[in-house]
């Protein structure tokens, strides 16, 4: 597809729409919004790459491709299929080629071999990989000055990322996944027991508070950086701070002993997020 065709907006898939993302983007500007829209696509499609079924070598291959697209992208201005509805995003906004290509990495990541109990140099590497590149890509489209788009980005990227390992210990294990780190498995007790025996154990509650703890600074970290930031370039990542924070304190009330109740964000987090990030 040609990089001057235009194409249809990101803001009417269904992968926008199926997330809280989607919330966050819509009280963005349109030109921000698009972009972001777009961005967020590629990422998605990224993801279902590694998280899809298949053999390990065609799912390598598969974002092989991806990463050859990007590259010639940024080295030649040729766009495929791929990558045409980045051609915008990346000119408007100076989008990096080495934040597209992290993304890519962290995916791979999951494929290379299924996570299990890495300790915690390759899950931080992870979280920067699987969200603070978004983090990094998203922050120069709202508008943030360099060094506080990029430790924004480390803090908050990690906040949401360890959110998401604490909420879906149960399915990530369904896939043979167990990102809970090495270093914290012994300090309970419980490392190199069969996961299934890890997420019975009574040690697991303890052992995701303190992770939980962990995510609670990043979130925290993530806030200050947000209060001394401009108000209108931090309305979206406040406001998934804000709904991803409501879900990390509902599993602390919850607890990690099983059996766990699922937890969600809620209709009225979102809510209160738009209303204070969106509105007012």
């Amino acid at each position: 597809m040609s990089a001057e065709v235009e194409t249809i907006s990101a803001e009417e898939t269904p992968a926008a729409a199926s997330s809280s993302f989607y919330a966050a983007m819509r009280i963005l500007p349109k030109h921000q919004r698009d972009a972001m829209y777009h961005v967020y696509a590629f990422c998605r499609a990224v993801d279902d790459v590694a998280d899809n079924g298949g053999e390990r070598d065609v799912k390598r291959a598969d974002l092989e491709r991806y990463r050859a697209d990007i590259h010639e992208l940024y080295a030649t201005g040729r766009a495929t299929a791929r990558t045409s509805d980045l051609v915008k995003p990346i000119r408007d906004f100076g989008l990096l080629e080495a934040d597209f290509i992290a993304v890519i990495d962290g995916m791979e990541m999951d494929i290379v071999r299924d996570m299990h109990a890495p300790d915690w140099a390759e899950l931080d590497l992870y979280c920067d990989r699987a969200a603070s590149a978004v983090g990094r890509l998203s922050v120069r489209i709202f508008g943030m000055a360099e060094a506080p788009g990029i430790a924004l980005s480390h803090n908050l990227g990690r906040a949401l990322q360890l959110t998401n390992i604490l909420r879906d210990i149960d399915e990530d294990a369904a896939m043979g996944r167990l990102y809970l780190p090495k270093e914290a498995l012994e300090e309970a007790g419980i490392a190199g027991l069969p996961v299934a025996a890890i997420l019975a154990h009574p040690a697991l509650d303890r052992l995701c508070r303190g992770i939980a703890e962990k995510a609670r600074g990043y979130y925290d970290e993530s806030e200050a950086i947000m209060a001394r930031a401009p108000r209108r370039a931090v309305r979206s990542p406040r406001m998934m701070a804000t709904v991803y924070r409501g879900i990390l304190e509902k599993l602390i009330a919850r607890g990690w002993r099983a059996p766990r109740v699922d937890v969600r964000r809620s209709k009225r987090t979102v809510l209160w997020a738009v209303l204070r990030d969106g509105i007012f």
